[in-house]
């Protein structure tokens, strides 16, 4: 069985309230490594050093944290993930996105990938689900 998280062996993933599927791999030959994810024909690249981050964050956090997932030219939610995902002051200074235009959605797309990799607990509500740290 090949690796899972690879370009040929990606992912295979469900947004929190599981309306749509997308599929995210690791690319480590990319500098800095990326995350690729694709969603029908949308691609979105986020560092891929979100994963540890996110998980580092919500271990501090200690408690349940909204995702307040939002599109990039929309504001984000104070105290959610997706907040905390562009913000000045997470450990890369501001955006874990990489495609302007594309950066947004951090709280849509990254908390089910810490979820497959044991790391987080999280709902799966229609709106307003959280996440926590394991």
């Amino acid at each position: 069985m090949p690796t899972i998280g690879t370009k040929e062996n990606p992912w295979h993933l469900k947004t929190p309230p599981g309306s749509s599927d997308y599929e995210i791999y690791r690319n480590d030959t990319a500098d800095p490594p990326i995350l690729v994810c694709t969603v029908g024909k949308t691609v979105l690249h986020y560092q891929a050093r979100a994963i540890e981050d996110l998980h580092t964050m919500l271990k501090s956090h200690g408690d349940w944290m909204l995702l307040g997932s939002a599109d990039e030219q929309k504001p984000a939610a104070e105290g959610t993930v997706e907040a905390w995902g562009r913000s000045p002051q997470n450990p890369v200074g501001g955006w874990y996105g990489l495609k302007k235009g594309f950066r947004g959605r951090f709280g849509m797309y990254l908390p089910p990938l810490l979820e497959a990799l044991g790391l987080a607990e999280l709902e799966h509500n229609p709106k307003n689900n959280r996440m926590r740290a394991l």
